[in-house]
Order: C-alpha cells, then sequence, then structure tokens
C-alpha cells in the first residue's frame, strides 16, 4: 500500500480529514468531540496521506508563527491503524516540518502523547518540561530546531 502526502487546507480534505481524526482521537482515544475541534483548522496548514483511491488515511496540522514568533506548531497528527508503521506518520510529519522552514519558523513545537515521544525522538524533537494532561491522555512537549538552508 503507497499514499500520496501533501500539504493542503482543511476545506480541501474537510471530509477525510473529520473521519480520521474523528476515528483516531474520538473513536479509539475517547477524546471528547468537543475537545477535538478547536476552532484553529481554518488557520491551519494540514497535511494529508492519499491512498489509491483518494481517501484520507493520515492528517496532521500546522500553525505558523504569530507575526513576530518564530516557533511553529504541529498537531493532531493521526493515522489509520491499517497505515501505522508504515512510514505514513513520517512523511505526514516531513511535509509540515518542511513547510515551517519554508515560512520562516526557526522551530518547530508539538505536544506528543508519552507512547509517540520515541517516534518523535527519532526525528529530532527532544522532549521539554514536565508530563501534562490533555483530555485525559498523558502527554509531553518537544520541539525541534529546524535548521537553515543554505
Amino acid at each position: 500500500m503507497s499514499c500520496d502526502c501533501r500539504l493542503c487546507r482543511m476545506q480541501d480534505y474537510a471530509e477525510g480529514i473529520r473521519h480520521v481524526r474523528e476515528t483516531v482521537f474520538v473513536a479509539e482515544q475517547k477524546v471528547p468531540l468537543e475537545l477535538e475541534w478547536d476552532g484553529r483548522d481554518a488557520d491551519a496548514v494540514h497535511a494529508v496521506a492519499l491512498d489509491e483511491d483518494g481517501a484520507v488515511v493520515a492528517t496532521g496540522r500546522l500553525l505558523l508563527p504569530a507575526q513576530n514568533g518564530d516557533t511553529a506548531h504541529i498537531g493532531r497528527m493521526a493515522v489509520l491503524a491499517p497505515w501505522r508503521g508504515r512510514g505514513t506518520g513520517s512523511r505526514i510529519l516531513q511535509l509540515l516540518c518542511e513547510h515551517a522552514q519554508r515560512q520562516g519558523a526557526s522551530r518547530v513545537c508539538l505536544n506528543a502523547q508519552l507512547d509517540a515521544v520515541p517516534f518523535y525522538r527519532r526525528h529530532g524533537f527532544v522532549a521539554e518540561g514536565a508530563v501534562f494532561d490533555d483530555a485525559g491522555i498523558p502527554h509531553r512537549r518537544m520541539c525541534r530546531v529546524l535548521t537553515a538552508r543554505g
């Protein structure tokens, strides 16, 4: 199974993004629906992975730094179960980090679920601060410096 990963706006793939996030976060992880939809999707750049039929199988979003900020934020990384362990999440994460760098961010941070910390560590993220609870799930803030291109 291969997939096509691309950047998009929420409205480009809204139905598919909703399906993936509600399957992973709401159904599997029991995150309350009202916490999943925080009103920030319209302001974000999204990445999606599409299967050979064009269905969304993974997603993530990037909130770019405020006007004078330098830190972007990645969130809502979700991969449907059949696509886990195949590099799909890595491709989504790479796309979002590259876009943040192109937009001038010097670093990118995210709130990783504890069981995902090793995944993000493999991609150059470093844990910061204490473990905290988000929607009943333990998380750790992680950040990665984005190297300047020559």
